[in-house]
């Protein structure tokens, strides 16, 4: 097989698998991707209210690396600006707008993280930038009062004791603070004005905005839609034109299908502005441990990259048995056609949904933990869970005969509150595995042993 079929093979793979939608009209995506992909930016947005990355996100991070190890550049976008308007995506209810300083700690979890999946160190294949870039005004910057400046000129003339806030002062932290110019070493800087906003309104119409599912949902329940709200797309169409102008191109955004309106609205700002349309990639929703709803951190059912490689193991093995095909599909590097074979032998019964969620769960730890830490996982899970041992590590804790158990956990944080600890004991889920007796009983005095909390904790209490 030749090098050129084998490329074209793997970009087949990357623009179908787990993809929900691929659009590229005239096919420029595809084309330079096969011939030039070097030559290839593309825009990944960041919503920084969310900073811990979950299975669902690492679905699109997975896809950008594959893209990476082509050649392409991956421009992942911060947006701290519209991060403090929110976009209501898949929302019944406005989203909080956050404090810079909150947007900041959570900007820096994200990079911290995504650096887990992406090559992040090669300027080439990787760069971020801030959408407040373009969005911020010299007027928007206030600084610390009576917070003072230097400045060297060219001519090596220093000036001391400026006045931040003053319009010098400002005009210096603007430029100091540009990301177009410090990281994408632009020498003209791009900056949104509302003139320039209002330019891009005037080339959209209402109806055009409120074909956004979403919207209509709201309108027709009877619901509020601000107007702040009907401007987001807008301004994530405006990012890909800054994308654009800084990097020399947007090629293609990538996103879940939840995103597909906000993506595809780059492209019409794109066009007005005379630019090359950018293509769009839009993937499947990964849904959640309840096999339900999206994979999301509010609905409590997520399973985070930097969970412990056990706790990680253990929230796969509870999945319904109906998304085992999902997630080796869009979680695991297992071929397609085993995927199909995996889904298959699910239903018909030839293969047991247990042992294919076993094997999907050490090759997701695996992924993120190593192949060490993803066998000791799996081990330590088949002797709690299937053999009914005690793991390995358990925290130990001494207490007194006449303490409560409820208070011992209390105490060493293992219930979260004598609301939680009844809410177990009503269900049978508090047990002394040694004695193999459950604790029947809110006010029990403590007994030495090792004992199961709910499915995944576990403690061993020696009497003093």
């Amino acid at each position: 097989m030749s090098k050129t079929t084998t490329n074209k093979d793997k970009i087949n793979e990357i623009l179908t698998r787990g993809v929900g939608e691929f659009i590229d009209p005239e096919g420029i995506f595809r084309k330079k991707l096969e011939t030039s992909p070097e030559k290839i930016v593309i825009k990944f947005g960041v919503d920084p209210t969310r900073p811990d990355i979950h299975l669902g996100h690492a679905v699109v991070f997975r896809k950008l690396r594959q893209l990476q190890d082509i050649g392409c550049k991956v421009v992942f976008l911060i947006g701290d600006y519209t991060g403090q308007i929110g976009d209501p995506t898949g929302k019944s209810k406005v989203r909080p707008e956050l404090e810079q300083t909150e947007i900041e700690n959570n900007m820096k979890t994200f990079t911290d993280q995504v650096g887990k999946i992406l090559n992040t160190k090669n300027k080439n294949l990787f760069s971020w930038i801030r959408n407040s870039d373009w969005f911020t005004a010299i007027t928007d910057i206030i600084a610390p009062v009576g917070q003072k400046l230097e400045w060297v000129s060219p001519s090596k003339i220093k000036i001391s004791n400026i006045n931040a806030n003053s319009s010098f002062g400002k005009l210096l932290i603007f430029e100091k603070t540009r990301m177009q110019i410090n990281e994408a070493k632009k020498k003209e800087l791009l900056v949104i004005t509302l003139r320039s906003f209002l330019w891009s309104l005037k080339h959209i119409t209402h109806s055009r905005l409120i074909e956004r599912d979403m919207f209509k949902n709201r309108i027709k329940n009877g619901e509020e839609l601000y107007l702040h709200e009907m401007m987001y797309p807008v301004l994530q169409g405006i990012d890909s034109f800054a994308i654009s102008h800084i990097y020399g191109s947007c090629d293609i955004e990538v996103g879940g299908t939840d995103q597909t309106f906000n993506m595809l609205m780059g492209r019409d700002i794109m066009k007005m502005n005379k630019k090359e349309p950018q293509a769009v990639l839009a993937f499947k929703l990964l849904e959640g441990t309840d096999g339900k709803e999206k994979m999301s951190k509010s609905l409590d059912n997520y399973i985070g990259i930097t969970d412990e490689p056990i706790d990680m193991y253990g929230k796969i093995m509870s999945i319904p048995d109906s998304s085992i095909g999902n997630y080796f599909e869009l979680c695991t590097f297992t071929t397609l056609k085993e995927v199909e074979n995996i889904r298959k032998g699910v239903i018909n019964g030839s293969i047991h949904p247990k042992e294919a969620k076993m094997d999907l769960a050490k090759q997701v730890v695996s992924i993120y933990h190593g192949e060490k830490e993803a066998k000791q996982a799996q081990d330590n899970w088949e002797k709690t869970f299937s053999k009914k041992e005690i793991p390995e590590n358990v925290l130990e804790i001494k207490a007194n005969k006449e303490d409560l158990l409820v208070d011992v956990l209390l105490k060493n944080k293992i219930v979260e509150s004598k609301t939680d600890f009844r809410r177990l004991i009503d269900n049978g889920a508090i047990t002394n595995m040694e004695t193999e007796i459950k604790v029947a009983s809110h006010t029990d005095r403590v007994v030495s042993g090792t004992y199961r909390i709910g499915k995944k904790r576990f403690c061993k209490i020696n009497i003093k």
